[in-house]
């Protein structure tokens, strides 16, 4: 159960004295309710257990979506108060163009941006350098 996974990990960081933790769930369709309620679960847990958090809520789309995306950010947002984007897979044809209405219609930033498969490629979002790619 992924929600006891949850459990166990913030047990753990409260009895280290960790300030951080980070948790990356599989990734999911937003229409598969059962995986969706999954993640309502994992949020209350982290609720019950650290009042104040979750402090950040990231949803990660893939660059290379269509106009499938804003429905899945707004099933997402709705669902979990998503509270920024990261946007993937920009390292290749994607220029992630469909993130503009979903910022546009949820009003969430883009926190990160991923141009390739190492963690050295998950950047820091730079809206002109992002606006430039959209409009060569």
């Amino acid at each position: 159960d992924p929600a006891a996974v949850v459990y166990d990990g913030i047990i753990a960081a409260k009895a280290r004295k960790v300030d951080v933790v980070l948790i990356d769930t599989a990734g999911r369709l937003h229409t598969k309710v059962n995986l969706m309620d999954e993640l309502r679960k994992i949020k209350r847990i982290i609720q019950r257990e650290v009042p104040e958090g979750p402090h950040e809520v990231l949803l990660v789309l893939d660059g290379t979506l269509g106009q499938n995306a804003i429905a899945q950010a707004r099933q997402f947002h709705e669902s979990l108060g998503v509270t920024g984007l990261a946007l993937t897979k920009l390292d290749g044809t994607a220029r992630g163009g469909v993130v503009v209405a979903i910022v546009e219609e949820l009003g969430l930033p883009i926190r990160l941006i991923g141009v390739g498969e190492t963690a050295e490629d998950l950047q820091d979002f730079q809206a002109e350098a992002f606006v430039n790619a959209l409009l060569p």
